[in-house]
């Protein structure tokens, strides 16, 4: 069911000015990623979302995505090296597939995959800078249908935000060579997923529920997501006290 654009707009705008916001103070580009891919799905529908960035020797990696069985998803198309989203960043061009079971000649190993997975529609915006692309924002579907003309604009400004935090304004005025950004991006992710995978153990959980006590963690001592993830990896915070935030209520 489509969202009607007069319901839409308020939260549309609220979502651009948390984001610009946030690009002009200090932030976590990890954090960042994770509510921008939340704002892919309840700004455009999408069932779920994810965002796959490469890196200087043109592997594929995946940053960010709004739940576990998404992510899993991301990383198939990384591993048997197949996907719209593969096909985004190679041509710089954006793969909108309606039906994903009309790409089963075109990708045999992943449309399958999507398909047992519930997803029946994928969209794939590539992530842009200048003549170059660095990754793909995806966007999953529960039914099969084309993206509507003001949602393919949306997803391809967020997209763009996707880019600017990941490299910075600043250093692509320089010209600057732009591989420790990336790197650091792609090693704060690599963190992540390891202190999820320790907080899941821990209280015997599923990641979805560990990555969210690791955000409400970090939210309630105002810390960056990627330290907190760090710590939990080192063992400077016992997991359960960061479990013990998934249980609490929202703040407000």
């Amino acid at each position: 069911m489509q969202t009607p654009e007069p319901a839409r707009e308020p939260r549309l705008l609220g979502a651009f000015v948390r984001m610009a916001d946030t690009l002009v103070d200090d932030y976590d580009i990890a954090e960042l990623l994770h509510e921008l891919v939340g704002y892919c799905v309840s700004l455009l529908n999408a069932a779920e979302a994810g965002l796959v960035l490469t890196d200087q020797r043109g592997g594929f990696h995946v940053l960010a995505s709004s739940n576990e069985e998404s992510r899993l998803l991301e990383l198939f198309q990384v591993q048997v090296n197949e996907g719209p989203c593969l096909d985004c960043v190679t041509t710089g061009e954006s793969v909108f597939v309606s039906d994903v079971r009309t790409g089963i000649e075109r990708w045999p190993r992943f449309a399958p995959q999507a398909l047992a997975q519930g997803f029946f529609a994928v969209h794939a915006v590539p992530m842009r800078l200048r003549q170059d692309t660095i990754g793909a924002l995806n966007l999953f579907g529960r039914h099969p249908g084309a993206m509507r003309e003001p949602d393919t604009d949306v997803a391809r400004a967020l997209a763009d935000i996707a880019t600017i935090g990941i490299l910075q304004e600043r250093a692509i005025r320089r010209g600057e060579v732009l591989t420790e950004q990336l790197q650091t991006a792609l090693n704060s992710r690599v963190t992540i997923e390891q202190a999820k995978g320790v907080l899941s153990q821990a209280g015997q959980i599923d990641m979805d529920s560990a990555f969210q006590a690791l955000r409400a963690y970090g939210r309630s001592h105002n810390t960056l997501l990627s330290e907190v993830a760090h710590r939990i990896v080192t063992r400077g915070i016992d997991p359960v006290t960061v479990l013990s935030f998934s249980r609490r209520p929202p703040a407000g």
